[in-house]
């Protein structure tokens, strides 16, 4: 009987430990990776958690998870520049398949903490890896995962998303006419309303204001996706607001004089070339290119310099 009893005392202990886990979303056993999340998830203390991931991390336990635990934790922290130095050193004991989720992290931080340049760069390398045949592994799609859950992403979605945020990070240094030509772009391949909310803006900020109300028109008309949400019609009656402020459809059109918009395009020309060059032709070189790209022939990297996007 006493053998018994015991043998039920320790099983209802391992329910109980595994519930305990269960409820706080905590891994079992006893390692730095463990601990880590133990003082993150139930503990509440941030700090000691950012020791135990780097702890992990050195150890060699559970590296991937570790490290993106511990940005995230860092963000929260407001440790932004630690968390981009944290991922440059460690992302070498990292797998390759985990390298573009890394990206996507240091995309954000570089967002959150105002590195424009840094952001332009690697959306521009992301979009080098899709057209060269390494991010989708010559596949229509991949499966993504955010927030725990997995989906797939097409190629085109994928693009048009790189892109979008790339016109953003135009939007921050100012140069509206190589955010609009951006946005244009990502707007031809998977069209909705907030891309074009943007578009319509940096086409104000050109004094293009006969195109921005056209464009505006299609979202008012729900002509877009996205075009129904509460956000973008919104923003939609902000823009036109604005433009009525500053043109009427009866006064003529005048051409934008803003030097710092030339000055700053002209950085970027062969950026520009390209980007013109793929929506008319695409060139039969690239072994790897990707079927889906004789549809949308929106970009291929620039043979003329290693950072360069062509479009």
């Amino acid at each position: 009987m006493e053998g018994s009893s015991s043998r039920k005392s320790s099983k209802g202990q391992k329910e109980r430990g595994s519930l305990y886990h269960i409820i706080h979303k905590v891994p079992g056993g006893d390692s730095p990776y463990v601990k880590a999340k133990h003082a993150q998830l139930v503990e509440k203390d941030l700090e000691a958690a950012i020791v135990w991931f780097w702890k992990a991390i050195n150890a060699g336990d559970r590296v991937e998870s570790a490290l993106k635990d511990m940005v995230v934790v860092m963000k929260q922290l407001d440790r932004t520049e630690e968390a981009i130095e944290a991922i440059k050193y460690f992302r070498g004991r990292c797998s390759k398949q985990a390298q573009e989720s890394l990206d996507n992290v240091l995309i954000d931080l570089y967002k959150k903490c105002g590195k424009i340049e840094e952001q332009i760069d690697l959306l521009k390398r992301k979009l080098r890896l899709i057209y060269q045949g390494k991010a989708f592994n010559g596949k229509p799609t991949k499966t993504a995962r955010s927030h725990g859950k997995r989906f797939q992403v097409s190629i085109k979605q994928e693009i048009s998303r790189l892109l979008g945020n790339l016109a953003w990070a135009y939007m921050q240094k100012s140069n509206f006419m190589m955010a609009g030509v951006v946005c244009q772009k990502a707007q031809m391949i998977d069209p909705d309303a907030n891309k074009a909310c943007n578009l319509v803006f940096c086409l104000i900020k050109q004094a293009r204001y006969e195109e921005a109300f056209s464009i505006m028109q299609d979202v008012l008309q729900g002509r877009l996706p996205g075009s129904d949400e509460c956000k973008s019609r919104k923003r939609t009656q902000e823009l036109i607001m604005e433009l009525k402020s500053i043109w009427h459809p009866s006064l003529p059109l005048m051409e934008s004089s803003d030097d710092h918009d030339h000055i700053v395009l002209d950085l970027d020309e062969d950026f520009l070339k390209g980007l013109e060059q793929l929506m008319n032709e695409w060139g039969p070189l690239r072994s790897k290119r990707l079927p889906i790209f004789e549809e949308i022939s929106p970009f291929r990297i620039s043979p003329f310099r290693n950072d360069e996007l062509v479009c």
